[in-house]
């Protein structure tokens, strides 16, 4: 890693050049490589800790926390350097991914989000319990992220900021963890099994009280390991979901392994009674694959949104003022900025393209390897590759304000929403829990009255036979597969309602520009009743800060700058501005109208520029519908899903292309309010209605959907507003997304029938006697395993 003169005295990591900052360390100046680390290491000196360095493993960086155990009020986290990492801001709104590695079950959320919601100022949390994730937004003015960690440590939740590029290196602690304590299980099963082969199959008889006592010893060696160690993450999240006053699937598990091995423990030493400890090493070694199986489905549908944040690089070389570059960190860079990319670099920070063109690939973000040309003015994003010429970029985002880092936590905010089926068998599983336990302890007196030697084991095979493991992962594990293969398929979802929407579908409704159509125009007919330039050039100008495709195709007419003061957007008509003392307008022909009553158009007019006293220009323009929208429409009719156009362009345009794509609803001349009241009458009239849009006009009735689609290339507005995101721009687009929550919500319905039946079929059997707790263990088991491999199916294409 290099000698420790290049190294970060706190972080370890290589210092980037020219960074010149230190912290005082017994009386020496050590080096560090960003101020959020000398925030961090004066904190931890200040605090009295500074044997914390002195004692840390620099050989396992990664196994060594960043911040000593004992440091517990968390009053750090609360420096703006170090927030600048992991802590995104909007206005006074912070927002932060956490993680928590304790998080086991929807008892644990539930807690988790009752004892933060009640922090004053915290505005919104979302546990995500499939990643042991969650997201806080909170007021700064109100609350503190120091005061939120300390109320989840509080609870028993040690909480750390999530950094993706350390996302891989957790996932693998995680994975050793659970394989340990699956190999002591396992271990102990196979010895366990030995001895009970010959207990279980006659050659008791041959044996002496002596002999069959020394191996129940041997037996109690072998599972006393599994009871403390491999079966503990059970027991935590019993009292955990005690805690929380609700009783999760752990608690039966619980009672039935310690209650199991205390019966076995007292059989082995009074050499009277039964023991067990064969179905506790079976019971913990099948429960443990199933959730390592769990594991390894869940962490395929993060890896592709995690690993487009390890992309981006470390290091940035940012302009001085005196014209020279300096190499700095990511994280020291600050919005306004200037960095130098140079030809094959990736982008280390959101920005402004400063230089006159500039051809970046994408493709991290939008799925397409063509460059995309980028002119001077346009936004560019971290991630993407500078294919070209050396640019200058005006930085406008870094780290976890990125769009990229929105991405990630959009997947996140997925994978914690839950469909309303889910939600429903959440609600249904802890009353289940709760009847099972009951039943368990009327199943003891019931055998304790009838036969008292059978009571403990039949009601051992009560509690493991009917735990509810498989129904709790009946939806998690197809809603993750159904995010992991629509990853993979370039789309990127945010809320799972369209599993609860895709069956009842019946309507969607199409924007045409940027939609349907490929949002690149040209002028196919004009007008001119001034000069032609002059009139590109007062377009241009007026079109600056458009979003909308029409307007950065008319801010590309003149390179020529002229000052626009009281600029002013009219959503769904257009744009004025005053440039030398004369007010302008630009926008929809009925729009200008309302200047000129009695001007009529020369031709079949699109865009008009006018003064209050005059018509300057009519242009008419032409846009190319997507290469597969045809083929979608077509496939969507075939279906029974009627398509609908709704659009603020022109009757007559978007006629012709609706005519061209097969649609016969249209409804052109729209305003985004007229939108959203067509919307919301075909709700109302009984229509599950489905939204595509791309523009800056389409974002409140992306809300209103009962499920909505954009694109990357949208607008900010409608990709905040939509449900799904669609990256490599294809329309076609939309046919993968009902296929696949269409199969997803067959295979959660087949999941929850197995479970539901499997569990109401074994418990009476259970309850008679007829299941020993060794073929309990393995029924629950193979139950739970069937529902992942079903849910696997998801993941193939």
């Amino acid at each position: 890693m290099g000698s420790d003169a290049e190294r970060c005295f706190h972080c370890r990591q290589p210092i980037p050049h020219n960074v010149q900052l230190s912290v005082a360390y017994h009386g020496e100046d050590k080096p560090v490589c960003c101020y959020g680390c000398q925030a961090v290491a004066e904190t931890i000196i200040g605090s009295g800790m500074d044997n914390f360095y002195q004692y840390r493993d620099d050989d396992a960086l990664f196994n060594t926390p960043l911040i000593p155990e004992g440091l517990t009020d968390f009053s750090l986290y609360d420096h703006p350097q170090l927030q600048h990492d992991f802590v995104s801001q909007q206005g006074a709104v912070q927002q932060i991914a956490l993680s928590v590695d304790d998080i086991t079950c929807a008892a644990c959320a539930w807690l988790i989000e009752r004892q933060l919601g009640s922090l004053p100022g915290v505005k919104d949390v979302v546990v995500n319990v499939s990643h042991r994730r969650i997201t806080v937004r909170w007021d700064k003015q109100q609350a503190s992220l120091s005061a939120i960690l300390n109320a989840l440590l509080k609870i028993g939740y040690r909480a750390f900021p999530f950094r993706p590029d350390q996302q891989e290196q957790r996932l693998k602690q995680q994975k050793l963890s659970l394989i340990k304590r699956l190999g002591v299980a396992g271990i102990a099963s196979m010895q366990v099994m030995m001895g009970a082969v010959g207990l279980y199959f006659g050659v008791v008889s041959d044996l002496d009280s002596t002999a069959r006592s020394f191996l129940w010893f041997i037996s109690l060696l072998f599972a006393t390991p599994v009871i403390l160690y491999s079966a503990t993450p059970f027991y935590w999240s019993a009292l955990r979901s005690l805690q929380a006053g609700r009783a999760n699937m752990d608690v039966p598990v619980s009672i039935a392994l310690l209650g199991a091995y205390i019966a076995s423990a007292y059989a082995a030493f009074s050499r009277h009674g039964e023991v067990y400890f064969e179905s506790i090493s079976m019971f913990t070694f099948f429960l443990l694959a199933g959730r390592y199986l769990e594991v390894l489905a869940k962490d395929k549908a993060t890896q592709a949104a995690s690993n487009r944040m390890t992309v981006v690089p470390e290091l940035a070389t940012r302009e001085l003022a005196d014209g020279g570059t300096e190499s700095v960190a990511v994280r020291q860079l600050q919005p306004g900025d200037i960095i130098y990319v140079t030809p094959g670099a990736t982008l280390a920070a959101d920005g402004v393209l400063l230089s006159k063109t500039g051809a970046f690939d994408e493709s991290l973000l939008t799925g397409e390897s063509q460059a995309r040309l980028k002119l001077e003015g346009d936004d560019v994003i971290a991630g993407s590759i500078n294919q070209q010429q050396p640019i200058r970029v005006k930085v406008t985002a870094t780290q976890q304000n990125t769009v990229l880092a929105g991405l990630v936590a959009l997947q996140d905010m997925a994978l914690a929403d839950k469909p309303k089926g889910q939600k429903t068998v959440d609600k249904v599983a802890q009353y289940f829990v709760l009847a099972l336990l009951l039943l368990a302890g009327v199943t003891y007196l019931i055998w304790w009255w009838i036969q008292p030697d059978h009571a403990l084991w039949v009601t051992l095979s009560v509690l493991v036979a009917t735990c509810p493991c498989a129904l709790s992962l009946a939806a998690p594990t197809a809603v993750t597969g159904v995010i992991h293969r629509l990853n993979r398929l370039g789309v990127l979802v945010k809320k799972m309602g369209l599993i609860d929407t895709a069956a009842k579908l019946t309507t969607i409704v199409f924007d045409k520009t940027g939609t349907l159509t490929r949002g690149e125009f040209r002028i196919t007919d004009r007008n001119d009743f001034a000069d032609e330039v002059n009139n590109n050039a007062i377009i241009a100008n007026l079109e600056a800060q458009s979003e909308h495709p029409i307007g950065r195709f008319l801010h590309s007419l003149s390179d020529q700058q002229l000052q626009v003061v009281d600029r002013e957007n009219h959503p769904g008509a257009g744009v004025a501005g005053t440039i030398n003392g004369v007010t302008y307008r630009l926008g929809r022909p009925d729009w200008i109208k309302q200047w000129h009553p009695h001007w009529q158009p020369t031709i079949e007019t699109q865009v008009v520029l006018a003064t209050s006293s005059e018509v300057l220009t009519e242009l008419q323009l032409a846009d190319t519908p997507r290469k597969d929208a045809a083929s979608t429409i077509k496939e969507l009719q075939r279906q029974g899903i009627r398509c609908v156009m709704l659009t603020g362009d022109q009757q007559s345009a978007a006629e012709r292309t609706a005519k061209e794509l097969g649609i016969t609803e249209v409804f052109a001349n729209c305003l985004p309010q007229e939108k959203l009241q067509w919307l919301a009458l075909q709700q109302q009239q009984g229509q599950c209605v489905w939204m595509v849009g791309d523009g800056l006009n389409d974002g409140p009735v992306l809300a209103q959907a009962d499920a909505s689609i954009t694109f990357a290339e949208a607008s900010d507005l409608a990709r905040n507003a939509a449900d799904t995101l669609v990256l490599k721009g294809r329309l076609s687009a939309i046919l993968d997304i009902l296929s696949s929550v269409r199969k997803a919500r067959s295979i959660m319905q087949q999941n929850f029938i197995w479970a539901t039946g499997y569990n109401l079929a074994i418990l009476p059997l259970a309850m008679m006697g007829m299941v020993a707790p060794w073929a309990a263990a393995i029924g629950m088991s193979l139950s739970s395993l069937l529902v992942i491999v079903n849910a696997l199916r998801l993941y193939k294409l």
